[in-house]
């Protein structure tokens, strides 16, 4: 599963994909070719999450690729997802590490933070994400991250994948990818459209001509 860190990657947002066609337009993007989904819910009970997460793993399973759960190492241990993305709030890597085992993905949100992103390759995460290099809906309160910190990200943190995150859509993947990142994390430009699979399929044809493995 870990050699599917690159490419597209989508993060579910409930205010954009329906529930009664929640899993169906997930693999949409299945389809279109996205390499990682993470689930994410917030403000939603547990119980509700996990029920989610479970069926949502059936499906991703069946398209070998990752289901990674925002911000709880708990819930991604009662789904049995693939693995957690943490934040700044969430557990530090060697908790969740301690806590998951040393086969399931951990992820780590660094912002625009280079010490970050290299504190959490030093203690065993499996991928970083940078963000947000253009404005996005989804986080409207954050300053952009220049294209510069992720140059920089690339040049510093040698061994694990990087991800930059935040407003990325078809017309301006490109750029983002020119700085050297692995792959290329997404909301809106995925759930947002009418068709969920055709925009997956652009962005996603757009990274496989940048993919380098880094391993």
């Amino acid at each position: 599963m870990k050699r599917m860190l690159k490419g597209l990657y989508v993060i579910t947002d409930k205010k954009l994909i329906p529930r009664d066609r929640f899993l169906e337009t997930v693999e949409e993007a299945l389809r279109g070719g996205a390499n990682v989904v993470q689930l994410r819910e917030k403000d939603t009970p547990a119980d509700e999450i996990i029920e989610l997460g479970k069926a949502l793993l059936k499906l991703t399973k069946q398209y070998g690729v990752p289901l990674i759960i925002n911000d709880s190492v708990e819930l991604a241990k009662d789904i049995g997802a693939d693995g957690v993305h943490l934040g700044e709030d969430d557990p530090i890597v060697s908790r969740a590490r301690e806590a998951l085992g040393g086969d399931k993905i951990i992820g780590v949100s660094c912002y625009g933070k280079i010490e970050r992103g290299l504190d959490a390759e030093r203690n065993g995460a499996d991928y970083v994400a940078f963000g947000t290099p253009f404005f996005t809906p989804t986080k409207p309160e954050r300053t952009p991250t220049s294209f510069d910190v992720l140059r920089e990200a690339v040049s510093r943190i040698k061994s694990i994948p990087i991800f930059a995150i935040g407003g990325i859509t078809p017309e301006n993947a490109n750029s983002v990818l020119e700085t050297g990142v692995d792959g290329i994390a997404v909301i809106t430009a995925v759930f947002s459209s009418e068709d969920p699979e055709k925009a997956a399929r652009k962005l996603a044809s757009i990274a496989a001509n940048y993919n380098k493995n880094r391993y």
